[in-house]
């Protein structure tokens, strides 16, 4: 069953999402300034919108002589982006046709009867974005890794603090044996990028 908003305000005061909105944010105001339109984050109807943090953005970058391989995740093959700063707010520059990783701002506990899956956000659809995300399991907890894909011819602007995917809560029958029971490999990510991990 996919869990509603109520459901989630709930979870999220006994620790699921940290930091937590109540609400869908739209727009924010600065100290004296109007406000300014922002990509929604926070509670949706049968969903939450993660931010992407402003601590780390990688892309990935072509180094002659390499092959990626999921079994031995080489860093060279990646490069950080900077965090730029103008009056729309906070962005990384995912160049077109990359890949990239970001990490998200929240912190998650799952739930041991609940499987979170993680969709990319419509208006960066739009642009070319793709969101390939994987989900995140019964008592799973960190910060999730996020990949994104620019399949466009332009380079895009991938904004921190702001939302970039929607998370959907879906609950199960209690299983067997949870992520953390077999102490998965991506258990406990920090706010920072983790690479593939066999």
């Amino acid at each position: 069953m996919l869990k509603n908003d109520r459901w989630i305000r709930e979870q999220a005061e006994a620790g699921m999402i940290e930091p937590f909105c109540p609400s869908l944010v739209r727009s924010w105001q600065l100290s004296g300034l109007p406000s300014a339109p922002v990509l929604s984050y926070g509670t949706s109807s049968y969903g939450y919108d993660i931010r992407l943090s402003p601590k780390e953005f990688l892309t990935f970058r072509h180094v002659p002589g390499t092959v990626m391989d999921p079994k031995r995740a080489n860093p060279a093959n990646l490069e950080p982006a900077t965090l730029h700063h103008d009056e729309s707010g906070s962005f990384f520059i995912l160049p077109a046709h990359t890949y990239g990783l970001g990490v998200a701002l929240e912190r998650l506990h799952v739930p041991p009867n609940i499987t979170v899956i993680c969709l990319g956000k419509s208006t960066y659809a739009r642009l070319g974005i793709i969101a390939n995300m994987t989900p995140a399991e019964a008592s799973w907890e960190g910060h999730l890794t996020l990949e994104f894909s620019n399949s466009s011819g332009a380079d895009c602007r991938v904004y921190a603090n702001e939302g970039i995917c929607q998370l959907l809560f879906l609950e199960g029958d209690p299983c067997e044996t949870t992520y953390a029971d077999r102490q998965g490999k991506y258990q406990g990510q920090p706010e920072g990028v983790v690479l593939a991990r066999v």
